[in-house]
């Protein structure tokens, strides 16, 4: 059984319990567990959603970066979705550019799902944002929904800005089925998940067979009734001259 939790986080609100100086926000202000750990974390200037979660394997399975063997598990199953308000009408070179990876300083970014939305066609109901994003004026803004498989740092900040599309807000909203779903802002709901939901996700509760019981059962050696155990003495192998 694994438990996780689903937070709106706030614009200004760190993702982490611990505070490093008086006036930080962090979780502690809207979770009461503090056993849980952040599954992918969230700039504190990005808002949205923010899973955590008390089991090692699922939050492993979450926050781990595909590699050429798991990239099409992974996106399926944990692949994580933005709004993105960005400054300036994308134009189709942009949105292809970002669809097909842009070489950012840590590397080149996996193929991404690209689209931009109207702000009346959102999948999400848009909450005010405190502070208000700067406009500026005579320089439009639009919206992108984005979705990447992998997580590197302030990433998809970085692919707009490498577009020239300056980033105002990120929300992001889906991490592989788990959706904001009408959160608000600032609240959180829990669900549970138990091992058949967790190996319909790729991930099996090994706990038995890791058990010290079972271990000693299956490393112990059980000879049959009438018949001496086998030698199990290691020979030294013969010395051979030279180095070939």
């Amino acid at each position: 059984m694994a438990k996780l939790i689903l937070f709106n986080k706030p614009y200004g609100v760190h993702s982490q319990f611990k505070k490093d100086h008086h006036d930080m926000a962090t979780l502690a202000e809207f979770i009461d567990d503090k056993t849980m750990r952040v599954a992918g974390r969230l700039d504190k200037d990005s808002e949205g959603l923010l899973l955590l979660t008390d089991h090692g394997e699922l939050n492993h399975a979450i926050t781990t970066p595909p590699t050429a063997h798991n990239a099409k598990y992974t996106h399926a199953k944990y692949a994580k979705t933005y709004l993105v308000q960005v400054e300036n009408i994308p134009t189709e070179a942009q949105i292809k550019a970002l669809e097909q990876g842009v070489m950012l300083k840590d590397g080149k970014t996996l193929p991404a799902k690209v689209r931009q939305l109207d702000e009346n066609a959102l999948p999400i109901h848009l909450w005010p944002r405190n502070p208000p994003i700067r406009q500026r004026a005579n320089i439009p803004t639009a919206w992108l929904e984005i979705t990447i498989t992998e997580g590197k740092n302030r990433q998809v900040r970085r692919m707009v800005a490498h577009v020239g599309l300056p980033c105002l807000r990120l929300i992001r909203h889906q991490i592989g089925r788990w959706q904001l779903d009408g959160l608000a802002v600032g609240e959180s709901r829990a669900v549970h998940l138990d091992d058949q939901m967790l190996a319909d996700m790729g991930i099996f509760n090994h706990s038995a067979s890791r058990s010290p019981a079972n271990k000693a059962h299956s490393s112990a050696y059980h000879a049959p009734k009438n018949q001496s155990k086998p030698n199990l003495k290691r020979t030294r192998p013969p010395k051979f001259g030279g180095r070939g």
